[in-house]
């Protein structure tokens, strides 16, 4: 069994909760400690979660000798820095989705965890768990014949806040950045595969969007990929106007429908997928119910390529996050979405 694992929080919101709730979950982690520039924040999610040590900033639990790993929870734009000072304080990473602004700042993290020899992985938590799985091993065997297309929308439908980071240029907001990652990275691990891959690039791009005219992030944007052996993907991602998250695979004998694709089964969500063939009327109903919370596998995973000795991991490995990251910056950049500094 692999060692424990002990966890410290960078940031304290909504995300953090999330994933601090599910780490007693985990077989490997123990969550040590928090850190925030709030003093009183700190000690508040001290206090919900145990009495564990509080930090009233990132440094200080950087500084911390009882930590092993840090998850980072900032807000994207912050992602390069934390993620470098944490690789050089020593500590192993997890870091939220996406793991950087762009592909640029996400090669200078990958740089900095190879020189000081810690594990880093982009928290794309949906990776890790069984109905992914069950779906890769659906396309591999066949079950809907060769795959031909592939669907998949994340569409929120908030109501405008420019206060809120969804709506915020300086904190990476828009959809492309923090909801259309997930369209992204899905299809090309479907496609992936498909083609025997563990994800695919696409060879074609043609994109379309959105902007606020006061938030002047994408509101709304498609995008059209192809791959590699015939296979298509049609992504959506928004943050006003309609609630929308699905994703379907075709496939020259049948489909397969994936009612919630990023967090199934959490908060009440469906945990199943369904399957039907041209050749039979039934619809097969497949349950991928997890044996632990969402985020306690995701911190599994990285318990498990630590006592591997693995700097990444193959469910989101290094360079599967740069592919990601330049489809979207290709995608911001058709849709005219740049943030300050860039």
């Amino acid at each position: 069994m692999a060692a424990a694992v002990h966890w410290g929080i960078l940031a304290t919101g909504g995300i953090a909760r999330k994933f601090a709730r599910q780490l007693p979950e985990s077989r490997t982690g123990r969550l040590a400690a928090d850190g925030t520039p709030t003093p009183a924040r700190a000690r508040a999610f001290a206090a919900e979660f145990g009495g564990i040590r509080a930090h009233a900033s990132y440094a200080g639990l950087l500084g911390d000798r009882g930590v092993d790993a840090v998850y980072i929870a900032v807000p994207h734009p912050a992602h390069r820095e934390w993620a470098i000072r944490a690789a050089e304080a020593g500590k192993h990473i997890l870091c939220e989705k996406p793991l950087a602004l762009n592909r640029a700042d996400a090669a200078a993290m990958i740089d900095a965890a190879r020189a000081h020899g810690v594990f880093l992985m982009e928290a794309f938590m949906y990776r890790c768990v069984p109905q992914t799985d069950a779906l890769v091993q659906l396309i591999q065997a066949g079950a809907i014949g060769r795959l031909t297309a592939i669907e998949a929308a994340f569409r929120l439908d908030r109501p405008f806040d420019p206060a809120h980071r969804l709506f915020s240029r300086d904190l990476g907001g828009g959809g492309i950045l923090d909801l259309g990652c997930y369209p992204v990275s899905f299809a090309r691990r479907m496609a992936g595969a498909a083609t025997g891959k563990y994800f695919a690039e696409p060879t074609h791009y043609l994109a379309a969007g959105r902007i606020h005219p006061a938030a002047r992030t994408d509101e709304f944007a498609r995008l059209s990929l192809k791959f590699a052996g015939g296979i298509e993907a049609r992504l959506s991602c928004g943050t006003i106007g309609r609630h929308e998250v699905f994703a379907r695979l075709h496939g020259t004998e049948g489909t397969v429908d994936v009612p919630a694709p990023w967090q199934p089964g959490f908060g009440g969500l469906p945990d199943h997928i369904f399957v039907r063939r041209r050749d039979d009327p039934e619809l097969a109903r497949i349950h991928c119910r997890a044996p632990r919370g969402l985020y306690a596998l995701e911190a599994d995973v990285v318990g498990e390529c630590l006592a591997a000795g693995r700097p990444q991991a193959r469910e989101m490995s290094w360079d599967d996050s740069l592919g990601n990251l330049a489809v979207l910056d290709a995608w911001r950049a058709e849709v005219g979405v740049r943030y300050p500094g860039e």
